[in-house]
């Protein structure tokens, strides 16, 4: 968790080091990632880092989640499975992404990243907890979010395979 210290300063100073770790990981993997070029390219002290963040996770995991507050805001089924509601949601998260500074960051998190750090998937146990339309709309919305990223020139091909993918699930709910 960010420390009070890091978000008790300044507002200058607390942009430009959010604006250097927002570059250190569109640029890098985590695994890649070094405190040495984040301090230097903030101009701050080593050890005003981890007075800041407990480790590079923690920093990480700070940036990542202003990126999914401003690309992602919002996202929650309301309880019964829409097919529609599912293909917009990635719909507009991937244009969203795709067309905002996070872009690089996004992709490397989806790509790299989130394998790494495993807390930010669903646990298979909690997984059990969904009804299996919606497990299986996740999954493929997940499938269809690492595609565009991967292959961002397809990306209207791999929502059109979703969305007749999300109707076949509806279908066979009737």
């Amino acid at each position: 968790m960010v420390k009070s210290t890091f978000l008790n300063l300044p507002e200058a100073k607390k942009a430009r080091i959010t604006e250097v770790l927002l570059e250190e990981f569109s640029t890098y993997p985590l695994t890649d990632a070094k405190v040495s070029r984040i301090v230097k390219d903030a101009e701050i002290a080593r050890g005003a880092f981890y007075k800041y963040f407990d480790d590079l996770t923690d920093a990480y995991l700070y940036i990542f989640r202003i990126a999914i507050k401003e690309i992602h805001a919002g996202f929650r089924p309301n309880g019964k499975f829409n097919p529609e509601f599912f293909y917009q949601s990635v719909k507009d998260f991937v244009e969203k992404t795709q067309n905002s500074r996070f872009q690089p960051l996004m992709k490397l998190h989806m790509l790299r990243n989130e394998s790494v750090l495993g807390v930010m998937q669903m646990s298979p146990k909690n997984s059990l907890k969904l009804n299996p339309e919606f497990w299986v709309a996740m999954v493929l919305s997940h499938d269809t979010i690492n595609a565009c990223f991967n292959d961002p020139e397809l990306s209207d091909e791999f929502l059109d395979r979703l969305k007749k993918s999300l109707d076949l699930i509806d279908k066979g709910m009737k």
